[in-house]
């Protein structure tokens, strides 16, 4: 159960927050909150903090700070964002001329390294200084809401807009554009996925798409799914076997006709591989419709 929306009046801060209980539950299979809400800086102050096992998101509503993490210092101003691993040491603080004020939230789960790894890996940022703030400030404040509540289903509701909150930093924060300005990439992935998703029908493999785009094939399948989280082929398989579902389910066409279509270079072949994806055959996966 959470401790229910209290303010906090102290010499340095004044804050409303909620530190949330969630249930076991929750910790071994969710996104699980563990504190929220807001606070206004009374006084300058600086908090520092190590070794937490917590994510912490924030922005800046009004006035003015700094963050301190991994050795670099961060000016913030309103309406800029922090997304930090807190088992890394770091500090914050209100500047002295421009007392700021926060919403925050700190959350944890046994995929939450994953994710922020990803995020970092397609270049997110400590500190994220442009975007659509006003969707991240709603999101925060639907968490809020959501916590104070006594729904019997919190904790996948609480999930439910963690994991939109986490899109939405993901959005904010990726810019491609600057990421490969920041690299020695010299292929687009985005131009190759394109290709793929027209293409998958016909007889195209990775080596093929290396050939189409003039890369090395290690090259593309590093890039590849560096950017998208899987390679080639496996994508070229999986855009196939979703059109394949979707033939099963929908048309009378035979196993045949449909593997020709997909893309498979014969039938058996599409029902092993159908197989290894989906766990049944086409004709049952069919069945089940």
């Amino acid at each position: 159960m959470p401790q229910f929306p209290e303010l906090f009046t102290g010499e340095l801060v004044q804050s409303r927050r909620i530190i949330y209980q969630p249930s076991q539950f929750a910790v071994e299979n969710l996104v699980y909150l563990q504190e929220t809400g807001n606070l206004t800086a009374v006084k300058p102050h600086v908090s520092s903090r190590k070794g937490l096992a917590s994510y912490l998101f924030f922005i800046v509503t009004e006035g003015e700070g700094k963050l301190s993490y991994e050795g670099v210092n961060y000016q913030l101003k309103k309406g800029d964002c922090a997304f930090i691993d807190c088992r890394v040491p770091y500090s914050q603080g209100s500047s002295k001329e421009h007392l700021w004020s926060l919403k925050w939230v700190h959350f944890d789960g046994k995929n939450m390294p994953g994710i922020y790894e990803k995020y970092r890996e397609r270049g997110g940022a400590p500190v994220i200084g442009s975007g659509d703030k006003e969707k991240l400030e709603n999101l925060l404040d639907k968490l809020f809401e959501t916590a104070s509540s006594s729904s019997y289903v919190r904790d996948m509701k609480i999930n439910s807009v963690l994991c939109e909150l986490l899109c939405a930093i993901m959005e904010v924060s990726w810019n491609p554009d600057s990421i490969k300005k920041g690299s020695t990439k010299s292929l687009d992935t985005r131009v190759v996925k394109n290709y793929i998703d027209s293409n998958f029908t016909k007889q195209i493999s990775l080596e093929s798409v290396a050939k189409e785009f003039n890369v090395n094939k290690s090259y593309l399948v590093r890039s590849f799914k560096e950017d998208f989280g899987i390679t080639v082929n496996n994508y070229i398989l999986q855009q196939r076997i979703l059109m394949a579902k979707n033939e099963l389910r929908f048309t009378g066409k035979i196993l045949d006709l449909i593997a020709e279509e997909c893309g498979f270079s014969d039938s058996n072949y599409f029902i092993r591989m159908f197989k290894k994806i989906e766990g049944i055959t086409p004709g049952e996966y069919r069945k089940t419709w």
